[in-house]
């Protein structure tokens, strides 16, 4: 089995990258509806994040207002690393069980959406990892007219990621999303060609090795929990 990470940032495509990888019947695990799951109304990550930042952020349903929370969270650096590191254990065991899922059900390639894929260091799981990438320019520009927003707050949020820059240094293949939509389609045709081919001996022994050691951790987890749940 074959784990391709995909990342990038803001507006710069990645979601349009995601959803090609779905239409060619490749499974893909995304981080972001992972991370609205834990934020439903009741979790635990509900709980824990209500308790941080106030019943403020709440609509009348109850449900989390996820655009007032990420305008709390992208103007405060330490308020936006609170967050992350809340949600980050309910986020990362949701993947990962995501991941045996597919791997029980026979999948050959998974890919990994998740935009906080340095930062949360799950690279390591990951081969190869595909970078979308931006100019500043044009990040800034799309995510304006995307969501509606001023120069001010666009820049705020594109800030408080890791610099695309960085991401593309870090990256085995990058998707250069600058030019037009068939400019996309004819790189990501050969992305797909590149990540269906057969494992090497090196990647397959890295790939098992990958899988056991998610399993082990989940295992773990469940241990703990049991043991002090004391059931």
């Amino acid at each position: 089995m074959r784990l391709v990470g995909l990342t990038g940032g803001i507006a710069s495509g990645k979601s349009t990258v995601s959803n090609l990888f779905k239409a060619s019947y490749i499974p893909v695990v995304d981080a972001d509806l992972i991370a609205r799951d834990v934020l439903k109304k009741g979790t635990r990550g509900w709980k824990k994040v209500v308790a941080a930042f106030g019943e403020e952020i709440l609509l009348p349903s109850g449900e989390v207002d996820r655009p007032k929370l990420g305008q709390i969270v992208f103007s405060s650096p330490s308020k936006r690393q609170l967050l992350n590191k809340l949600l980050a254990p309910y986020i990362s065991s949701g993947i990962f069980w995501e991941i045996v899922k597919l791997w029980a059900k026979g999948a050959k390639v998974i890919v990994l959406d998740i935009p906080l894929l340095f930062e949360a260091k799950l690279d390591k799981w990951t081969k190869p990892i595909i970078v979308v990438w931006v100019n500043p320019e044009t990040q800034l520009k799309r995510l304006m007219e995307r969501d509606g927003s001023n120069e001010e707050d666009a820049g705020n949020r594109v800030n408080a990621q890791m610099p695309l820059e960085l991401k593309r240094s870090k990256a085995d293949i990058v998707i250069d999303n600058n030019g037009s939509l068939d400019d996309l389609n004819e790189q990501f045709k050969k992305v797909l060609f590149e990540i269906k081919r057969p494992l090497t001996w090196a990647e397959f022994w890295r790939s098992r090795q990958g899988v056991v050691s998610v399993l082990s951790l989940i295992l773990g987890v469940f241990v703990c929990k049991r043991f002090y749940n004391g059931s």
